[in-house]
């Protein structure tokens, strides 16, 4: 397993990445053993139906936050993927970005436009990840609405080559790993793998998930993403994944609601070490970016007993990852 990441620094706003909080954070993390860290943050649309990709200055993580953050990482031997998101101020789901492919008078309009904005977006960071020597670029996150036109997204790929030399990365999400035609052009299929591995909760009240029940579960997926690895001729790379730490979160870790389920450090750990141990030593299997990490992180035993989020630090997740991560 080469990357033994995690995902730090989305929805941040502006001022936070350097504060004495986010400072704190970075420190924490490295702690754990990673030697990889995803540095995640987004910039909106005003919905997923809008064409134009505007900073917003009242909100939005600054170029020098992010530059000092990159540097802070690779200050502790700590490589980084730099992620630049797109979300929507509607709240819709940005895979669901998408335009018709031709108006009234046959023109693809919408399409190009959306690319220039996106492809002007994406370089300005690429110039960034190379300014700064970071390792990775990802070029977007589940945005797979936009997956099918892949014309645009090979000029977008040939776009960022021209001002980044490092390794590239798509996120898809799980299920979509082979949807798009485009990957021969980059260096790792990326995706978000919140597979369920464990059965849904009935009536409504969630039991831990068995360590044995959700490997033999993460045992499919494996056998099915080799298979995926195999045919694209590109390692896997889990770009996201998680489990909130709540009994029955297993069965959807891609729920943030924070539904009211039990607290739970077990069906967090067990996912964690569910996925670890059949997947780190695969060689077709790049690594992970958990997510994730929290800019402002809690760091009292007891805010972590009431914690039913993604985060993991002081809990049973954590002593998961360090264990993996010191291998």
């Amino acid at each position: 397993m080469e990357i033994k990441g995690y995902t730090w620094g989305y929805n941040s706003r502006n001022g936070m990445y350097t504060s004495p909080e986010g400072v704190k954070s970075r420190a924490l993390l490295t702690a754990t053993g990673i030697n990889w860290v995803c540095l995640a943050f987004s910039v909106k649309q005003k919905s997923y139906s809008s064409t134009e990709i505007l900073f917003d200055y009242r909100y939005n993580v600054t170029d020098l936050e992010i530059i000092s953050a990159i540097e802070d990482f690779h200050a502790h031997n700590i490589k980084v993927c730099l992620k630049p998101m797109i979300d929507t101020a509607d709240g819709v789901w940005r895979a669901y970005i998408n335009f018709p492919d031709l108006n009234m008078f046959g023109e693809d309009k919408y399409w190009k436009e959306w690319f220039e904005y996106y492809r002007a977006y994406l370089l300005h960071y690429a110039e960034i990840a190379k300014y700064t020597g970071c390792e990775m670029f990802c070029l977007g996150c589940e945005m797979l609405g936009t997956e099918r036109k892949e014309e645009e997204w090979r000029r977008t790929v040939d776009a960022v080559k021209t001002v980044y030399d490092g390794k590239l990365v798509y996120n898809t999400n799980h299920g979509k790993e082979e949807a798009a035609k485009w990957y021969d052009a980059i260096d790792y299929v990326g995706t978000s793998a919140y597979y369920p591995v464990a059965p849904q909760p009935e009536n409504d009240d969630p039991q831990v998930t068995p360590f044995e029940y959700m490997k033999a579960e993460w045992e499919k997926v494996a056998f099915h993403l080799e298979d995926v690895s195999r045919r694209i001729g590109k390692p896997i790379l889990f770009m996201e994944i998680g489990c909130r730490s709540a009994a029955g979160c297993a069965s959807m870790p891609w729920d943030f609601t924070h539904r009211d389920f039990p607290y739970s450090e077990e069906e967090q750990a067990n996912f964690y070490e569910s996925s670890l141990s059949v997947f780190a030593d695969k060689p077709w299997f790049a690594g992970y970016f958990w997510w994730d990490w929290s800019t402002y992180i809690y760091d009292d035993r007891e805010t972590a007993s009431k914690d039913r989020g993604f985060n993991i630090h002081l809990k049973k997740a954590e002593d998961v990852i360090k264990k993996w991560y010191s291998r």
